[in-house]
Formats: structure tokens, sequence, C-alpha cells
């Protein structure tokens, strides 16, 4: 079981941690960050198996994974 801890400030929206997520846990946010961006958030924290294949793609360094 894993936990996905997003830093809103610092996601851009790029989307490349949705496309990658095995179980289809992450969306994107309604609302928006404080640079105008709508991060990713986690949709279904349940079923994250911790593979932080999220967290090694994301270009700004926004996700960190807990197992």
């Amino acid at each position: 079981m894993g936990k996905v801890v997003i830093d809103k400030e610092r996601c851009k929206g790029c989307r490349l941690c949705i496309e990658v997520c095995p179980k289809h846990l992450l969306g994107v946010a309604e609302s928006t960050n404080s640079f105008g961006y709508r991060p990713v958030r986690v949709i279904v924290d349940e079923e994250c198996t911790g593979c932080a294949l999220c967290a090694v793609i994301c270009p700004d360094l926004a996700i960190e994974v807990y197992k």
C-alpha cells in the first residue's frame, strides 16, 4: 500500500504522471494553484501500490510516494 503526496504549488499539470500510473489513480484538480496551473490530484488513494512511477516521471519533482 502506497501513499502519493503531490505538492500542488510545484505541479504544472503536465499530466505525465496521469499517463504513467498503472492503476489510473491520478486526475486533474478542478481548482488552480497560485501560478494558474491545474495541478494533478490523487483520485483513489487506497489502491496505490507504491510503484512510484509518477514520482520518477515528474519533471518538477512535485510528487513523493511513501510505502
